[in-house]
């Protein structure tokens, strides 16, 4: 099978692989779509721990077409879509669902080989069946979703809240679906740029400021007078979590569902204590993809215009360098297979 590796950080190759067996408790999957993600540059450039060498990918569907067990063996021919989490689902985190503070806990795409590539293995436990309605391609994009729901959960977020999202990447775009898909109001995205805020507008943003023209803090006092109920940074950029911090109103909610690329970051913590803000970490998101596909298979979000490059895995030095670059209008790049 072809496959992409990153065989050390910076060097990415495309290699014939044997096709992988699955152990019992697991299933291949061959792989119909796989988006790239900022954090797969990450992974490229070994800012993020990975075992290289290592295939990327973690936002992915296909077609079950072999099971490890006879009581997997249902899962043959079903599409689907899945968790990335390996876990030992014995311990009392799993047993909370809470699967990414398993002890053991190893990632799909980081710690064992994901989904650039034309198969793949997966556990069965993680899996969900992918709806006729739904494409493969849409499919894909349930795990970046599926970080939007995670993050709104964990911020409390609830209809008829005010909200502000800084960054307007496919994370901080699936925020603003997210959350207008749950009622949210009075929804402000702001970007460095204008390459992305006119695909906000178009998804309901109820307002959009480029912060490279106007001052963010200020615009948004008149938007919000009273400030902010909850405020997402989807950046991991430290300018913008400081601004983040003067956002919310008092006793509001900051959700920080960006990475820092392992920097540290000087904030004012008088802007926590002081307006007694709930300031949470978003990076560990379990168990939405089936919320995920639920909401795009029953119409009440619809993402699938993210995908804006539709490329081959033979490309792939194309794709990794718009998801780099990012050039106006583009959101996605995802790999797609016959």
């Amino acid at each position: 099978m072809k496959a992409i590796v990153i065989r050390k950080p910076g060097q990415m190759i495309l290699e014939d692989k044997k096709r992988p067996e699955p152990p019992a408790g697991f299933v291949r999957v061959r792989v119909k779509a796989a988006a790239i993600c900022a954090t797969d540059l990450e992974v490229l450039d070994g800012n993020i721990a990975a075992s290289y060498p290592i295939t990327p990918g973690h936002e992915w569907s296909g077609v079950v077409d072999a099971a490890g067990s006879e009581e997997d063996c249902a899962w043959v021919g079903k599409r689907v879509i899945g968790s990335n989490d390996v876990v030992c689902l014995k311990c009392d985190a799993c047993r909370r669902g809470e699967w990414r503070y398993c002890s053991d806990f190893e990632e799909i795409g980081f710690k064992r080989d994901g989904a650039y590539a034309e198969y793949m293995i997966v556990p069965s436990y993680g899996l969900c069946e992918l709806p006729d309605n739904v494409s493969f391609v849409h499919g894909a994009l349930c795990e970046p979703l599926g970080v939007a729901l995670g993050t709104l959960e964990k911020a409390g977020a609830k209809f008829g809240d005010t909200l502000a999202i800084i960054g307007a990447g496919s994370i901080g775009l699936c925020m603003l679906a997210a959350a207008g898909a749950m009622g949210m109001r009075n929804i402000v995205v702001a970007a460095t740029t204008e390459k992305r805020l006119g695909i906000a507008r178009q998804m309901g943003a109820s307002h959009t400021i480029a912060t490279e023209k106007y001052d963010l803090v200020e615009e948004m006092r008149k938007i919000h007078p009273g400030g902010t109920d909850v405020v997402i940074d989807a950046t991991g950029i430290e300018s913008c979590i400081q601004q983040s911090l003067k956002l919310p109103k008092k006793g509001g909610v900051v959700a920080l569902a960006g990475y820092g690329r392992g920097k540290m970051m000087h904030i004012c913590v008088d802007d926590i204590h002081l307006n007694n803000l709930r300031v949470i970490g978003a990076g560990n998101n379990w168990n939405q993809h089936k919320k995920a596909v639920a909401l795009m298979a029953e119409g009440l979000v619809n993402i699938e215009n993210f995908a804006t490059n539709r490329i081959r895995l033979e490309k792939f030095e194309t794709g990794m360098a718009l998801a780099r670059k990012r050039p106006e209008g583009f959101v996605k790049a995802v790999f797609v297979h016959e």
